[in-house]
């Protein structure tokens, strides 16, 4: 774990705060063989994961909602959208799930019944991960870089120390948004409305996150790095 807080690392977004570097598509490349070289990890937590490249042309609309959604898009955003439903596709036929069309509950994918799932893409790729059973999880990827004056939007003051580099700064993005999406999907209403509202802590292997308003509410969030970037997770059991 020390070595994801110790290499380089990008970010997509913090609340606003953005980078602005290149992330060439060597990045991409590395970070999907660095996310693939985990699913035995993944597997051994009951997990099921996709990938689709942006680019790829079987990354295409499965049914009339999807379709839709995707016409209403700019371009950059719609290959992110389409790629992340392809990605959760594999991921749902590799559970043994059903693998159409995938609807949409505002921003959130909605899952086929008796299957949690998550999406998240960065840098021209998309990742997804499905768990039949579960709760509730969240994933993120992360290739794009996070300034280290954009702490005090992510980290509450108690989680600052220590934190002196992009790359430190960008795992505990990066949990921190696999845990709010784990959150959203489990408490609702009640889940935190912001990344501060989450507070963490190092442990083996990633972090442990929490609802500062709902403390008793404790999960463990994987982190790994994955190429230049991130890549994180969270299950709540069902």
């Amino acid at each position: 774990m020390r070595d994801a807080l110790t290499r380089g690392g990008a970010a997509d977004r913090a609340s606003g705060a953005r980078a602005t570097r290149p992330d060439p598509v060597s990045g991409r490349a590395g970070a999907e063989h660095a996310v693939l070289l985990l699913r035995p990890v993944l597997r051994a937590r009951g997990l099921s994961l996709g990938l689709a490249r942006a680019d790829d042309p079987r990354a295409r609309p499965a049914g009339p909602g999807e379709w839709e959604s995707a016409a209403a898009m700019p371009p950059p955003r719609r290959r992110d959208f389409l790629a992340g439903r392809c990605a959760a596709r594999r991921a749902l036929a590799e559970a043994g799930g059903p693998a159409g069309e995938i609807p949409r509950a505002g921003r959130r994918p909605l899952f086929p019944c008796g299957f949690a799932g998550s999406i998240s893409h960065s840098g021209g790729l998309a990742v997804a991960l499905v768990a039949p059973g579960a709760h509730a999880l969240g994933c993120d990827l992360e290739l794009r870089g996070l300034p280290l004056d954009s702490a005090h939007i992510v980290l509450g003051p108690d989680e600052r120390t220590g934190v002196d580099t992009e790359s430190r700064l960008l795992a505990a993005f990066s949990a921190k948004e696999a845990a709010f999406k784990a959150f959203s999907a489990a408490l609702g209403a009640d889940a935190p409305a912001t990344l501060l509202g989450i507070g963490t802590r190092l442990v083996p292997g990633g972090f442990r996150a929490w609802p500062r308003q709902l403390p008793g509410h404790v999960i463990d969030v994987g982190v790994r790095i994955a190429g230049s970037g991130v890549f994180s997770w969270a299950v709540i059991d069902g």
